[in-house]
């Protein structure tokens, strides 16, 4: 590979063997270098290939401003995240996580730690995430010797939820915690219970509960079964009396009309943590 421009003595761009433009990082690979010299790989620590030119100059932007360092952890981190998760990321990680760890551990050393409100809720409702920011804190105590507070794990956390592909709202997070935390008060007042937020049963209805809200909020709900539902309905009919509710809520507070075969789906699911309990 060759380089087309050097963007300073850590960086530069370059294009693969596709022809696409990619940015490659190196400790001290663009020193002494112009277009068209060869690119020494022994050195090359990251290549970046984003194919969309915004995402791409921004990123560029970005690694001129934050130390060599933090973007070598940054990168770190988001290996380790792709390798784990089973969902694709976009290419907006990159500036999100490399931007947010570089500003934690500059807050860090000015003695400025920040809270995270919604710490309790990401550990619940995206324990994967949320463990990988576990980790990510570890890798930071590993390489730099900074212990980071748990409320940056839960930061980075919300930074992998909306880089999912299937996210393109970065309030899609907060909305559907707040969505959440309604369903489950609506669920815990209607049966007068209190659930096992601990328990497997629970995990995976925070599992079929985001799929839900995602639906509803893309206009993705199932469509009306009406045979389907005369078919199950007394089966759930004590569940499907608390889904109402919910469906008041979603038309209160967003406007959206559920259809009664998602209802339904959701009365299922009910059923079964009320049946673990």
């Amino acid at each position: 590979m060759k380089v087309n421009k050097v963007i300073n003595n850590n960086l530069v761009r370059s294009f693969d063997e596709k022809g696409n433009e990619v940015l490659i990082m190196g400790c001290g690979l663009g020193y002494k270098k112009k277009a068209d010299d060869e690119i020494d790989m022994s050195m090359v620590e990251k290549i970046h290939r984003i194919t969309d030119e915004n995402t791409a100059q921004k990123l560029s932007d970005l690694l001129l401003e934050i130390p060599q360092e933090h973007v070598r952890i940054a990168n770190l981190i988001i290996d380790y995240a792709k390798q784990t998760l089973d969902k694709e990321l976009s290419d907006n990680i990159y500036i999100s996580i490399t931007d947010h760890i570089s500003f934690a551990l500059e807050r860090m050393e000015k003695g400025m730690p920040l809270k995270n409100a919604l710490l309790w809720e990401i550990k619940k409702y995206y324990h994967s995430e949320y463990s990988i920011g576990l980790e990510s804190l570890a890798i930071i105590k590993r390489e730099l010797g900074v212990e980071l507070p748990e409320d940056e794990a839960g930061y980075i956390a919300i930074h992998l939820v909306e880089a999912s592909v299937n996210v393109e709202d970065s309030s899609y997070v907060s909305e559907t915690v707040t969505m959440i935390q309604a369903i489950l008060s609506i669920i815990k007042f209607h049966f007068q219970i209190n659930l096992d937020e601990n328990s497997l049963a629970f995990d995976r209805f925070m599992v079929h509960l985001k799929f839900f809200i995602e639906r509803v909020l893309k206009n993705q709900a199932f469509a009306e079964d009406e045979k389907l539902y005369e078919t199950l309905k007394d089966h759930f009919n004590e569940e499907f009396k608390c889904c109402k509710k919910i469906k008041r809520y979603f038309l209160q507070q967003k406007g959206i009309n559920i259809p009664d075969t998602e209802l339904l789906y959701l009365a299922i699911h009910i059923k079964r943590i009320l049946n673990n309990k």
